[in-house]
């Protein structure tokens, strides 16, 4: 596949992950860069966005509401823009994304597709049912007919190729990264704030609750510690009220879903530490959660369950600790991480030099040249 000048990205979500990476790589070198970004979850809207980049700046924005929020709104992703712009190469982020593009493929107006997954969920809409098989179908159908496939882990890449039955083909591992030379880093000395960090949709599998119960838990013990709650989700108010009934009205700070990733960025490089309590038995055993990603390129000594695929490397590598799911397990690892300076100075050394595998100045180019769609 020859290299390209004009790209569409097409995705669900308006926070920072691939995609806007993606975006932000082709825009910096010039290329005619089409992005459309869907809402992915019910808080998010139902405000669909299309830009369009030339120059290395933007040209045009504008906003489409259909009045439908997700899961509703899904079905009329594909609408939206009615008549995309011809380009060279089609991102889809997603099985319905890479649809849209195969179809433009069809009609003459994208050169080449590529399906870059940016999770594998089994039984996405529930066992057996409607919607999952239609996701499946669609799903296997993107694989098959796009040019090339991108995932973030071996771990999703095997478990779609067992689901789906799928065998060869070009596909891509591209895990999650982080903007090295941008994003702010905890100071030497920060372990003095003792201050957690938290960042993440708000939904049962993430662990919230939890983690309020070790704080509570840490603070009934004497323990001088705070914490930073980043991220929206069906369960903010009732995280909310669970913080005030721990006690913990004054030590948690909810800020929501934040838009603008450079203010997540700041906010997490005032913590000492951050927390990711996944719940076992999740999707996330196949995912590369971003948030880790975030976590480490700030520095930050980190305590997470042994849920994702690379929590094992984490741990041995960039100054992570594994602990349980439960309030006790969370409570002592996060101690440890913040009641001994030497230990924490050593864990925040490890976190910024392992952050060098995942800069997306060095992902990206190598994974467009490997593609033969690097801008040219």
């Amino acid at each position: 596949m020859p290299g390209a000048s004009s790209y569409a990205i097409v995705a669900n979500g308006f926070a920072d992950g691939p995609a806007q990476a993606l975006r932000d790589h082709l825009v910096e070198h010039g290329a005619s860069v089409v992005t459309v970004f869907h809402p992915l979850a019910p808080e998010q809207g139902d405000r669909h966005v299309i830009c369009r980049y030339a120059g290395g700046r933007l040209v045009t924005e504008r906003s489409v509401r259909l009045g439908l929020r997700p899961p509703a709104s899904f079905l009329l992703d594909p609408l939206v823009p009615p008549l995309p712009p011809p380009v060279d190469a089609w991102f889809g982020f997603n099985p319905l994304a890479c649809a849209r593009g195969l179809v433009a493929r069809a009609t003459g107006r994208a050169r080449t597709v590529v399906l870059w997954s940016v999770d594998f969920v089994p039984d996405r809409f529930g066992a057996g049912t409607l919607a999952t098989r239609a996701y499946d179908r669609l799903d296997r159908l993107s694989c098959l007919r796009a040019h090339a496939r991108v995932e973030l882990s071996q771990a999703a890449r095997d478990a779609r190729d067992v689901r789906h039955g799928l065998r060869g083909g070009h596909v891509e591992i591209v895990p999650m990264g982080a903007w090295v030379a941008r994003v702010p880093t905890v100071p030497d000395d920060g372990h003095r704030r003792r201050r957690v960090g938290y960042l993440g949709h708000l939904v049962p599998r993430q662990g919230v609750e939890t983690l309020l119960e070790a704080l509570a838990l840490l603070r009934s013990r004497g323990a001088d510690c705070s914490a930073d709650v980043v991220g929206g989700g069906p369960l903010e108010e009732e995280l909310r009220a669970r913080a005030v009934a721990l006690g913990l009205g004054g030590a948690v700070r909810f800020h929501g879903f934040v838009p603008e990733h450079g203010e997540v960025e700041r906010i997490l490089a005032e913590a000492s530490l951050a927390v990711a309590p996944y719940r076992p038995g999740s999707f996330t055993g196949y995912a590369d959660p971003g948030k880790l990603k975030a976590y480490v390129a700030a520095g930050l000594p980190t305590v997470l369950t042994p849920v994702p695929p690379n929590a094992e490397e984490l741990a041995r590598e960039a100054g992570a600790e594994l602990a349980p799911f439960d309030a006790a397990g969370l409570a002592d690892a996060i101690a440890r991480g913040l009641d001994s300076p030497q230990e924490w100075r050593r864990r925040r050394q490890l976190a910024l030099a392992y952050r060098e595998r995942f800069d997306w100045a060095t992902l990206l180019p190598a994974a467009l040249a490997r593609l033969g769609l690097e801008p040219g």
